[in-house]
Parts: C-alpha cells; sequence; structure tokens
C-alpha cells in the first residue's frame, strides 16, 4: 500500500498543509481504507514482538491529534 493511499491523521493543519512534518519524517498516525489504522514512529525494542509485527513509539501527542481528527 503507498503512502498517498491513506489518510493521514497528524501532522497537518485544517487545510492540509504539512507544517514540520509535511515531509513524513516525523510521527505520524495515518487511517486505511479499511478503517485499521497505520502508525510511523522510532523503532521501539520494548520487548520482541511475534513474527510479522514491529513495534513503534509515538509521543501522547500525536495519539491525541489523531482522536481529535476523527472527532473522538
Amino acid at each position: 500500500m503507498a503512502r498517498e493511499e491513506l489518510t493521514r491523521l497528524t501532522g497537518v493543519d485544517e487545510n492540509g498543509n504539512g507544517g514540520p512534518c509535511g515531509q513524513g519524517d516525523c510521527p505520524n498516525v495515518y487511517r486505511t481504507a479499511s478503517g485499521s489504522f497505520v502508525v510511523q514512529g522510532g523503532v521501539s525494542d520494548a520487548f520482541q514482538p511475534p513474527a510479522g509485527e514491529g513495534l513503534v513509539e509515538i509521543p501522547e501527542s500525536v495519539l491525541r491529534e489523531a482522536f481529535r481528527a476523527l472527532g473522538w
């Protein structure tokens, strides 16, 4: 799946402008067409996840921004 197919929930203002994270180099939360989420963040080594899974770490502020974007 290409990034262009995702709805970016964080790092954009109400006009769709990217600000400092506009180039995709910051922690972000995206929504897929099927309603699931893709999270971009720093790789975490908190524990070893099962095969085929990975861990990322993002700031609380990014999750709060995603919740606001969804109206939650």
